[in-house]
């Protein structure tokens, strides 16, 4: 079949949640994916983040394979030989006490969520049923009826609520105003390092370790969503660490298995995760052998690859050539490592034009939030091919 026959038939039988660039991929490699017409692209998207260690990793194949074979899903009713191994990798990794994991990134979220409840009214001494926790407008945590509560954005929330109580939302960016929310209720605040669904918005350098400051003053968590920031995205291994701040809880999802199979996960120190009880949380498919081998093996190859310092050093020299095109419809261009937005001017009619005409030209990314291009190529990327996707970068923001 060719592209339109596949598209006609999703469009038939498939819900429509999404607006895909119309490319139909078949197999993919590195940073390149094909299409079922035969067609070469580069992957400027990397699955939001989750291909940081390129398509298909060849060491990552080989653990999923085997393991594959071995098993697959034991539940949490009884133990694997593989969970232990990652909760010790990881936290050795990351320096964190203990780990708690699960599939999609918006389950880290709703964990994190409960943790900081659960910890407000066991550790804190929160009256029951009275937990605040304070987010940020703009925000993009996932997608669960509780998520959707905070989001700022009416698209995400329209027609599903009545919505969870207990969160409060301020400013992005805004050191003063979180400052302002916290009362005796508050048991926490969830932040993205860098907002990625808004359009890779940096905050003001400083915000951060700010923040964390003043969470600690009043004794409340300080949550970061490092999903999609996460595990090299900006040439750190968490993008907090660009300001030397280390969270209370940090969420982590989508590189933490190289694109494989869902895997996610929520640190913590003991205080935090401890507040858990068998049968107080859980899931079917969190922490099965086969996930935790993958996430074993894809931790391992971002770490002895180099692609952190990949990340920070291309991340760089992106920003910069990216900076100097002189483009009538760029607004201004932010990011930090390989995780970068293109703003346009509203004259310049939207960001889903530039989008189709670099796929035209075999580059793949996507528009978020209508004016913004965002680029996030695979860790794994070289200069070479770097070169060779701003030589079509430059030719789209140019044209009329």
């Amino acid at each position: 079949m060719n592209t339109q026959e596949y598209i006609a038939i999703e469009d038939q039988y498939n819900a429509h949640n999404y607006h895909p660039l119309d490319v139909v991929i078949s197999h993919a490699e590195g940073v390149w994916v094909y299409d079922v017409d035969g067609k070469k692209y580069m992957d400027f998207l990397s699955a939001y983040s989750a291909m940081n260690q390129g398509h298909c990793h060849p060491r990552i194949l080989k653990v999923l394979q085997n393991q594959a074979q071995k098993v697959t899903l034991t539940s949490r009713a009884f133990r694997n030989d593989q969970l232990p191994l990652l909760a010790r990798e990881l936290c050795e990794l990351t320096g964190y006490e203990m780990m708690l994991p699960m599939n999609s990134g918006t389950e880290a979220i709703e964990t994190a969520l409960k943790a900081a409840r659960k910890w407000g009214y066991t550790v804190k001494g929160v009256e029951k049923d009275s937990a605040e926790i304070v987010t940020c407008a703009g925000n993009f945590h996932g997608r669960s009826i509780t998520i959707v509560t905070f989001s700022t954005e009416e698209n995400y929330r329209g027609g599903y609520g009545p919505f969870t109580p207990g969160f409060v939302t301020i400013p992005y960016g805004d050191a003063d105003a979180l400052e302002a929310a916290i009362n005796e209720n508050t048991v926490a605040f969830l932040v993205e390092p860098t907002q990625g669904e808004s359009g890779v918005v940096i905050p003001p350098q400083g915000y951060l370790k700010k923040a964390r400051e003043i969470c600690t003053r009043h004794n409340v968590l300080f949550m970061a969503d490092e999903i999609q920031t996460g595990l090299g995205r900006t040439g750190k291994l968490f993008a907090c660490a660009h300001e030397g701040v280390r969270p209370d809880v940090v969420a982590i999802g989508k590189a933490l298995s190289g694109g494989f199979y869902p895997v996610s996960a929520v640190l913590a120190a003991r205080e935090v995760l401890g507040v858990f009880n068998p049968g107080s949380h859980g899931s079917t498919f969190g922490g099965n052998p086969l996930a935790c081998a993958v996430a074993r093996e894809a931790l391992k190859v971002l770490v002895e690859e180099g692609m952190i310092e990949n990340s920070a050093r291309l991340g760089d020299y992106f920003l910069g050539r990216l900076q100097r095109i002189e483009s009538d419809h760029v607004e201004l261009v932010r990011g930090k490592g390989l995780f970068i937005g293109v703003v346009l001017k509203r004259k310049a009619g939207g960001a889903r034009r530039f989008c189709e005409a670099l796929q035209e030209k075999g580059l793949l990314c996507k528009e978020t939030h209508e004016h913004v291009i965002r680029f996030a190529p695979p860790l794994v990327i070289t200069k070479e091919e770097l070169d060779w996707a701003l030589e079509r970068i430059e030719e789209v923001l140019m044209m009329d």
